[in-house]
This record gives structure tokens, sequence and C-alpha cells, in this order.
């Protein structure tokens, strides 16, 4: 989850569900296959559709919102970018006791990036940052400014001010409370003061794709916005290192004051889940701990 609010009503997506709207909205398709992705996604529950679509549904009311957020935006993006990203196919509607709008997009093969499916880590970081760079240069002119439907990402640090306090206040003799709070103190007296960006929002491993030991794909921009473009530096600390960790700030030309932003964010995301003040899907849960000690060390 990106957030800590829990959505109370979150109905049951199955097969069977995503058999009847497809069946019921889009009859021409009704004869395809249905099956669960593997490793479908925490905002989003994800099923195949034949062989060359894929599903997806909201899995909660604050998630619904991206939506119509992805079918206006990323047939516009896609153009401009130097990898695929989803490509929507259709727009589906609230039926059968499913209270959201929903998406078909087309499939785009690929495995999910894991550390032991990247055969060299600098040129993944490069080609990460390069995808970043040309993201952040088209025009953001009528894009989605940060909020609830993003969680507010590329919005200020100071939003997630009072929880962070709390997690390192919930994580004392855990952390280095100290160094904890000197990042995340370091960051606020930050601002990004150029244009607004245009942002995925969550540039992690759960969303980039790879075939045959490179990235191949950047797929669910649900987080998408313009602002700031310091959340999507939160890489560099969960999966990059070293020699990857210069080559991605190298190749979009970080500052200083943006560098910190996104060592906070990075910061901030594992302090709520290992304080226990979020749902976290499974790679997350798992992680926290290394992020945080990460992220101090530099």
């Amino acid at each position: 989850m990106n957030g800590t609010e829990v959505d109370a009503e979150q109905p049951v997506i199955d097969d069977t569900l995503v058999r009847r709207l497809v069946s019921s909205q889009f009859p021409h398709w009704a004869d395809l296959a249905v099956r669960p992705v593997a490793h479908g996604g925490w905002d989003n529950r994800t099923f195949h559709l034949g062989d060359q679509m894929v599903v997806r549904l909201p899995s909660a009311a604050h998630y619904a919102e991206q939506v119509e957020k992805e079918q206006r935006w990323l047939p516009r993006l896609a153009p401009s970018l130097p990898l695929p990203i989803p490509t929507p196919l259709a727009h589906g509607e609230p039926a059968e006791g499913y209270p959201w709008r929903w998406s078909i997009y087309r499939w785009i093969d690929g495995d999910t990036a894991a550390p032991e499916r990247i055969a060299d880590l600098r040129d993944f970081a490069t080609q990460l940052a390069q995808f970043l760079f040309a993201l952040q240069r088209i025009d953001p002119r009528g894009g989605p400014a940060p909020g609830p439907h993003n969680f507010h990402r590329g919005g200020a640090l100071a939003t997630y001010d009072a929880e962070t306090r709390q997690a390192i206040a919930l994580l004392q003799g855990k952390i280095d409370v100290g160094a904890a709070t000197d990042v995340w103190e370091a960051a606020l007296a930050t601002s990004w003061c150029g244009s607004p960006v245009w942002i995925h929002g969550d540039a992690g491993l759960g969303n980039l794709l790879v075939r045959g030991g490179r990235l191949s794909a950047v797929i669910d921009f649900g987080n998408m916005g313009v602002g700031d473009p310091a959340c999507d530096l939160s890489i560099a600390w969960t999966l990059f290192a070293g020699a990857s960790r210069d080559a991605f700030r190298e190749v979009l030309a970080i500052d200083a004051d943006t560098w910190a932003r996104g060592r906070a964010w990075t910061l901030w995301k594992a302090l709520i889940v290992a304080a226990g003040l979020t749902n976290s899907n499974a790679v997350e849960a798992a992680n926290p701990w290394r992020v945080i000690d990460g992220v101090l060390e530099g």
C-alpha cells in the first residue's frame, strides 16, 4: 500500500468477476481465457485476458481514481519514452457488484525485476535513469498535481512529517534515532525550485520488467503526476549501491537538495513499514530494515 489509509470496502476480485465484467461489457472478448497474473500488484488485481491483454481492477476505493488518470495520460506519454509502458485498450464501468471503473491493457512480456534477474546493475541503473530523464522532459502542462490520487508523490515531504516522526519514536532502540531525524530534517529544509516535471511515483522493482537481464518496460503508473522528481529516486537506496547508484545519479544530474529529498522519501516509507504504520506488500515488508540501514549509511 502507498499510504496509511485502509479502505473498509474491498470487494472480492477473482477470475469469476473478471469473466462477468468482460462478457457483459466487451462481449467480443468473452471467449478469451481469464487467469490471475503472478505477482499481479498491490494497488490493483491483475488478470490475463487471453495471451495478449491484461485486466486491472483497483483493489480499493483510494486506488480507483488512478484508472482515469492512466487512461488519459499513458497514450500521451508513450511516444516520448525510450521503453514500453502500458497501453490502454478499453475502459470498463462499475458492474456485477464491483464499484469502480477498471481497465484492459495490452500485455507486456517480461519478468518482474529482481536482483538475480539483472545482468549488470550499473547498466540497469543507467537505463532506468534515462527513462526517468525522458519522462521528466515531457511537457507537464495539464498533468495531475500531487494529491490523494497519488499519495502526494511529487509533493512536499512535510505532508508526512508527523507520520515520520511517529515512526522514528516507535523505533527507538531499533534504529539510530538521531541519524534518522537528521536525514529527515535536512530534507525538510529543502524544496523543489524548478518547474513541475512528470513523475512515475513508484519506480521500484515491482513496476520494472526485465528481459535478457536488461530493463525492458516500466509499468503501473497509478501514482503518476507532475511535481518534484525526488520521489522517483528511492530505488537508489532500495536496489542500487556504489557504482550503480553513482550512474543513476549522474545520468539524472541530480542536485544535492533533490538527492536529499529522495533519500528522505525512501526513509519515510521504510520507517512506516518497519513501525507497522501501514500495510505493505511482501517485498516492502521483508526489506525495511535493510533500506533504513542503507539510507542512514548514505
